[in-house]
């Protein structure tokens, strides 16, 4: 009995180490399995976030490329505008220093139709006007100085309203 217990008995130890190491090779076999499977997720996983990286720099790249060519259409927008303004200056103070030095006089334009009961005629002509023209008087030059600053005042204006359109249309396109 005592060789049949010492026979089982050494069956049995074989079964559990055939056991044991049946079950550790199963299980490093599916750790192995499984390691290569989280391999190819993890490798997956890294190409998508590398071509989303590199869509994203794309994408700054351009928004970079149009920001400095609008800073440099504003750079030289300003440059034509500053340009317009200034001429625009001088051509005014060039006309108050005429009409200062009374080089130049402002004259308006009277009704022709006047309350002579002439019909519109003159009554009469003088030596320097012979033919039938329409009658001017000269403005005094305070109130000549005060039309060219209005004057002034709407061309500046009018020149910023042309900036500010231009650099609408080029931030719409």
């Amino acid at each position: 009995m005592k060789f049949d217990a010492v026979k089982w008995g050494g069956a049995l130890l074989l079964t559990l180490s055939l056991m044991a190491g049946s079950a550790w090779a199963a299980w490093t076999w599916q750790a192995n399995e499984y390691g290569q499977q989280l391999a190819k997720q993890e490798t997956a996983h890294q190409t998508t976030l590398t071509n989303l990286a590199n869509a994203n720099s794309a994408l700054i790249l351009a928004e970079q490329s149009k920001r400095f060519a609008l800073e440099q259409w504003l750079a030289a927008s300003d440059k034509v505008h500053y340009r317009v303004l200034t001429d625009a200056k001088i051509n005014q103070a060039r006309l108050r220093d005429r009409l200062a030095t009374a080089d130049l006089r402002l004259s308006v334009l009277l009704d022709a139709t006047g309350t002579n009961d002439s019909d519109g005629m003159q009554a009469t002509t003088g030596p320097r006007n012979v033919v039938h023209a329409a009658r001017r008087a000269q403005l005094d030059p305070a109130h000549a100085q005060r039309i060219i600053a209005i004057t002034d005042a709407g061309d500046q204006g009018l020149i910023a309203l042309r900036a500010c359109q231009a650099y609408v249309r080029a931030v719409l396109r």
